[in-house]
């Protein structure tokens, strides 16, 4: 399969599902990770053009070090908007290029406006995907990608309905939320937060819930095309 996680920042995808990513990786299936914003406003020093371009560079590595192809759209932070028609027709066509057969995205309730646009443009697009003449000279999907929405900040508010033992992926999970060194910094510094730690704890405590050492919890989306009569996550 082709697996499609959407994230809204670089390292998004690898706090909340970058296990499941991994996992999914080893057992053969292609993945990548499209990251729709910059992150270029994530810093109290580094100047936005600068931070671009080292998160950009960020992602790349920890793509690599999950086995996934990293993807990015360029919108800088704050303005992202799933009322956007360019943007929509944008990640319509990445979702076709890679021929997502599964789409992981944001919760649609997070901590953060651009999360939650970044959410709904993921769900609208897994249908705007069908459209024949929505893109012209582009070609439309036959499938309607089921969508799954990976874990909140710190869980709150979210009720898993499947879980993906990452025990096995823990470390190499941490590996690469810890290639976004200018966070890992910037979290200590601003929040006064060890970001590894605090991931490394949260994929614990969803392991208590699914009886295993370390887990990720998923909701898929609710919504006919979207569903097959199969478990989708590994």
């Amino acid at each position: 399969m082709n697996i499609l996680g959407i994230g809204c920042h670089p390292d998004d995808l690898e706090i909340g599902c970058g296990g499941t990513l991994a996992k999914f990786a080893k057992q053969g299936h292609k993945v990548f990770m499209c990251h729709i914003a910059n992150g270029d406003m994530g810093h109290k020093v580094i100047m936005p053009e600068e931070l671009n371009k080292i998160r950009t560079k960020e992602a790349e590595e920890a793509a690599k070090t999950l086995g996934a192809e990293a993807i990015s759209m360029d919108i800088g932070d704050s303005r992202v908007e799933a009322g956007d028609k360019v943007l929509r027709n944008r990640l319509t066509e990445v979702v076709r290029n890679t021929k997502a057969d599964i789409i992981i995205t944001h919760n649609p309730v997070d901590y953060m406006r651009d999360h939650e646009q970044a959410s709904a443009l993921a769900v609208d697009v897994s249908f705007m995907t069908t459209i024949p003449h929505l893109i012209a000279g582009s070609e439309a999907t036959s499938n309607f990608p089921p969508v799954f929405f990976m874990d909140a900040i710190a869980g709150i508010g979210f009720v898993p309905t499947e879980y993906v033992d990452i025990t096995e992926e823990m470390e190499q999970k941490l590996e690469a939320v810890a290639c976004h060194k200018s966070q890992i910094v910037w979290m200590r510094e601003h929040d006064g937060i060890d970001f590894l730690d605090f991931v490394r704890t949260c994929n614990k405590y969803r392991g208590f819930q699914s009886n295993c050492l370390y887990a990720e919890g998923f909701r898929q989306y609710a919504a006919w095309p979207h569903f097959v009569a199969r478990r989708l996550l590994p």
